[in-house]
């Protein structure tokens, strides 16, 4: 799933960043109002994390310009500000919750997963599916034919990309940028490799492959007996 940080604190941000990365999440960051709200509003996000105190453009001022579009996306809101009229500013500013500072990172991951939960409710499709291979978005499991698969972090991430882009061809650059968030080729075999073990994972034990290399331009996710 991918997530939205508005956060200008450069440690702050970084730590987040990194929890919600290990934990199989994609995570855009701006450290500005102004680049928030524009990527906000020219992207696709599942959640959006933002820091009430920003240059350029506060939090709240943020939140309040998505609604008036009117754009849903569950919104979280930081703040050091934790007074009741504060957290009531920022819930009325158009904030689904509302977090203090100084949390845990396991509260402010479990406050995201529990928003999550609300926007996307059981009769929406949060399982992605590929002949036996299913993915469960809710609950981040991955299945074969009824056979739990393991993924780590990252492979998680790197399936749900494959999955949500199925038939298709799917070259380097597409996965750096949106699995890794590396603008920029950093020359290493870090998508071999896991392309490599996710490969074994999903298909080694089964009889039908279903995660393909294409010579020359990428990977692609598909069913042959299909074709």
């Amino acid at each position: 799933m991918n997530i939205l940080l508005v956060e200008d604190d450069t440690a702050t941000a970084s730590f987040i960043r990194k929890g919600l990365t290990e934990h199989g999440y994609v995570v855009d960051h701006a450290d500005n109002g102004e680049d928030g709200l524009y990527l906000a509003l020219n992207n696709t996000y599942d959640m959006l994390i933002v820091d009430r105190m920003l240059p350029k453009l506060d939090g709240l001022s943020l939140v309040q310009q998505l609604r008036a579009e009117p754009i849903e996306i569950p919104v979280l809101i930081l703040s050091a500000l934790g007074e009741v009229d504060n957290r009531v500013e920022g819930l009325r500013a158009g904030g689904d919750d509302y977090l203090v500072k100084p949390y845990a990172f396991s509260e402010l991951l479990a406050r995201l997963q529990a928003l999550l939960r609300r926007a996307h409710p059981a009769h929406e499709q949060t399982v992605l599916k590929l002949a036996d291979l299913e993915m469960d978005l809710m609950k981040r499991q991955v299945k074969r034919a009824e056979k739990v698969i393991n993924l780590q972090p990252r492979e998680f991430t790197l399936l749900e990309y494959l999955l949500r882009n199925t038939g298709q061809v799917v070259t380097r650059t597409m996965l750096l940028e949106k699995v890794w968030d590396y603008h920029f080729d950093p020359q290493t075999n870090v998508i071999d490799v896991h392309i490599s073990r996710l490969r074994g994972k999903i298909d080694r034990d089964f009889k039908t492959p279903l995660l393909h290399t294409v010579r020359g331009a990428g990977y692609m996710l598909h069913d042959p007996t299909t074709a």
